[in-house]
């Protein structure tokens, strides 16, 4: 295997998770997962966005900061590979987002003080789908605080996560999701397995799924 850090993003209902899931089981790898439920702003952010969007944002970086600092830490002798579900410039991505300027600008210098502390993923796997299969993944799903989400913020962060992909010549494996099933098709996994079985150069090499 020629990565040890994997590393899986997308927007919100891509389907993130459950690729982790599947490349952990088939690796034996060490899993990293977003632990978004013990977020206790999460429900409130989506009720009223402007008060808790800060609060939100600074609890996330500081849970993910945990998880990754304690991989860095932590030698597994019978697990040479991990896989994360979410990237920790997630953070600074979403934030921007979320954010007015000023909170942004102070969100930045304190994720600039920690970032370089942790380790970047070997190859990044970005699973691409177009806003209405996220809304069906997200209602299918059926968490009750995402069910109102509108199209138009999923359109920000699909933008703003494509945008620093592409200006940071990120070495992403680059999924086209539109039809993903990877728990049900198992061609659909064989593509992200055979694609993770070859050496990249910088920047983004985009896959279809069949």
């Amino acid at each position: 295997m020629k990565h040890h850090f994997i590393t899986v993003e997308g927007n919100i209902g891509a389907g993130k998770t459950t690729l982790a899931h599947l490349l952990s089981k088939h690796f034996n790898a060490r899993l990293i997962l977003e632990e978004f439920a013990d977020n206790p702003f999460l429900s409130k952010f989506y009720e009223n966005p402007k008060q808790f969007a800060f609060p939100l944002e600074v609890f996330f970086m500081a849970e993910r900061y945990k998880q990754l600092k304690e991989m860095v830490h932590s030698k597994d002798l019978f697990q040479s590979i991990t896989v994360s579900d979410y990237l920790f410039t997630k953070c600074l991505l979403f934030a921007k987002v979320n954010l007015p300027d000023e909170e942004f600008r102070l969100y930045q210098k304190l994720f600039d003080i920690i970032h370089q502390q942790l380790i970047f993923p070997d190859i990044l796997i970005y699973l691409h789908a177009p806003v209405q299969k996220l809304q069906v993944n997200i209602k299918k799903r059926n968490r009750e605080y995402e069910q109102k989400i509108p199209d138009e913020y999923l359109y920000n962060l699909q933008e703003t996560y494509t945008s620093y992909i592409k200006q940071h010549n990120i070495k992403t494996i680059f999924i086209d999701a539109s039809n993903a099933d990877f728990l049900g098709n198992k061609a659909h996994l064989q593509v992200v397995l055979d694609a993770l079985e070859k050496d990249y150069e910088q920047g983004q090499h985009y896959f279809s799924l069949p």
